[in-house]
């Protein structure tokens, strides 16, 4: 069996023992199959009214959740708000991922004057805070979902750059390397073939991290009201709902649950993934 395969076998069997990732990944399993379904179970544009506002929750069959002031099926916006906020989640992370990993390898690798360069970049990128920035991001651009992930993933790649550039600079100088070095291998090689491969799993784990971020962010931003006002999201429904939060509690309570269950299987599956990458922690 190949080492990867190996490797991959071992991780696996490590992650599957952890009760609270496997847990995290069942919840999040059905959290996107609940996303990829929704066009099925709720054809047509969820923001429509439908109903009487205000039906409580399984006060009618056909409204299991109730509607909102409006008389829209609270269903029906929470399937579809799980396809939006996926989307930004996954779209943003990749993003911050791969501007994350390109800046800190390049930081670590070569070092010198690009290495302070990149840095100074990076911590300059992180002296706003991260709410401000995305806020102020979306309000400049527009309220439309590609430049929420666009504000996403501007203020997530420093943290994965600096985690890339530790790893790196910790494989520079193993054995390994030096030996890589002496039979001639170019630098380029030795950096994504070598290096970056196994400094790669933190970043993964912290992928994960990433994609609860953006949660939580795009729903701060539909919150507020600056996210697209055409398409279905918890944070906006949250946000819809507060005034009535004394008579109508449910307004708030079920996208606020959808939030909290996104983002804490996220959570459960980055400490699995964590455990089963980390070599430090496979014997715990």
């Amino acid at each position: 069996m190949p080492r990867a395969t190996r490797r991959g076998a071992r991780a696996w069997q490590q992650f599957s023992r952890h009760a609270g990732a496997v847990a995290g990944a069942l919840l999040l399993a059905l959290i996107a199959i609940v996303a990829l379904c929704a066009g099925w179970w709720y054809p047509g544009d969820p923001l429509r009214i439908v109903a009487a506002p205000e039906i409580w929750p399984f006060e009618q069959w056909q409204y299991p959740l109730g509607t909102d002031a409006l008389g829209r099926d609270i269903a029906a916006m929470l399937a579809h708000g799980a396809r939006a906020t996926l989307a930004i989640g996954l779209v943003a992370s990749a993003a911050a991922t791969l501007i994350g990993v390109s800046i800190g390898a390049v930081a670590a690798w070569w070092g010198g004057w690009i290495d302070e360069v990149l840095m100074r970049v990076t911590e300059l990128f992180q002296i706003v805070p991260n709410v401000v920035f995305v806020l102020t991001i979306v309000a400049m651009l527009g309220p439309r979902i590609e430049n929420t992930v666009i504000a996403v993933a501007l203020v997530s790649w420093p943290a994965i750059a600096r985690l890339t550039r530790a790893e790196c600079l910790s494989f520079k100088s193993r054995e390994f390397v030096q030996a890589c070095r002496t039979v001639g291998l170019s630098p380029w090689r030795i950096a994504l073939r070598e290096v970056l491969p196994n400094a790669l799993p933190p970043v993964l784990v912290m992928g994960t991290l990433v994609v609860a971020g953006a949660i939580l962010y795009e729903s701060v931003v539909s919150f507020l009201g600056l996210g697209d006002p055409n398409i279905a999201s918890w944070g906006r429904q949250i946000g819809e709902g507060r005034t009535l939060i004394r008579s109508s509690w449910y307004l708030c309570a079920e996208p606020g649950l959808a939030i909290m269950l996104a983002v804490l299987a996220l959570n459960l599956v980055g400490d699995g993934m964590n455990d089963a990458l980390n070599p430090a922690l496979r014997k715990r």
